[in-house]
């Protein structure tokens, strides 16, 4: 019979076993990719066709204002409280950025009076600069997904 002695339990790893980690990485991986296409929020609207295809002005100078034909509000891909909210909003991007370019999305069938009353509350914060999201139309390039 052989005896063992307390020398034995105290063997050192040589190797680290990576598996686990890479289990971890690739379960991380899965959720980003599932929960990427989530995090852009913005309203599911049927935009008008037509307008030039070029991008009228830097990425990080533009602050996306939407509205529903409900007349739900978002400003940045985040809901806002309605008309007023937005138009603090905007205040304060333009005293942030003073290149600032509104882009507005509206819906192509929904009321007019909607995206002009976003132009409104943009000019009262002395905003000058616009930029209305459009569809390219058929046979036209698309815009890159920054400014659509």
């Amino acid at each position: 019979m052989r005896r063992f002695s307390a020398r034995n339990q105290l063997v050192t790893l040589h190797e680290i076993n990576i598996t686990p980690l890479l289990d971890l990485a690739f379960v991380l991986l899965i959720i980003f990719v599932i929960t990427s296409p989530l995090l852009e929020q913005s309203i599911d609207l049927r935009l008008p066709q037509g307008g030039d295809p070029r991008p009228v002005a830097n990425a990080k100078d533009v602050i996306v204002a939407e509205v529903s034909p409900g007349g739900t509000y978002r400003l940045a891909g985040r809901a806002i409280g309605g008309l007023a909210d937005l138009e603090r909003g905007l205040g304060v991007a333009y005293r942030a950025n003073s290149n600032l370019v509104v882009r507005i999305r509206a819906d192509a069938g929904g009321r007019y009076e909607l995206p002009i009353s976003i132009i409104d509350a943009a000019q009262r914060q002395g905003i000058a600069r616009f930029d209305l999201g459009t569809e390219p139309k058929p046979g036209r390039p698309s815009t890159s997904p920054a400014f659509r």
